[in-house]
């Protein structure tokens, strides 16, 4: 008798394995495809519920490495990118997602951090929208909505 049960996925989701998560409700909607890259379970959990509430496939990476694995693999619409992350930070991923890609991809940096040279420094990259948290997750839709429309 073979057994057809799949293999269990509880060890292959260390921190260097990309995850890729979308719901069934917004992987059947016409919303864009958003990378959201963030370390912090509560803000991932957070933001996907309010994008996939505005209609939009979310995708989550949980460090930097994994951001860029799936951006180039997904192929999304926009990133959501928290600058201090572990493995690669914001700020580095942004580096190299601007010197692999031909056409710019929006990018929403979102941070905890203060500093106006680090807000500079991300504008200076091309960031198209410079969130510091906490924030209101309206200011988040809106420029997501703004920057892919719905």
């Amino acid at each position: 008798m073979m057994n057809n049960a799949m293999p269990s996925t509880d060890n292959l989701n260390s921190s260097d394995q990309p995850e890729p998560k979308t719901s069934p409700v917004s992987a059947a909607s016409s919303g864009k495809k958003v990378l959201l890259v963030d370390d912090d379970y509560e803000i991932i959990e957070a933001v996907r519920y309010a994008l996939e509430g505005a209609g939009h496939t979310v995708v989550i990476a949980r460090d930097g490495n994994q951001g860029l694995a799936l951006a180039e693999r997904e192929n999304p619409d926009l990133i959501v990118l928290d600058m201090m992350m572990p493995k690669r930070s914001g700020f580095l991923v942004l580096e190299k997602l601007r010197r692999l890609r031909t056409e710019p991809l929006p990018v929403i940096m979102i941070t905890g951090n203060e500093g106006s040279r680090h807000k500079a420094y991300a504008e200076l990259l091309g960031v198209s929208d410079y969130i510091r948290k906490p924030f209101p997750m309206e200011r988040l839709i809106s420029a997501v909505d703004k920057l892919i429309g719905q």
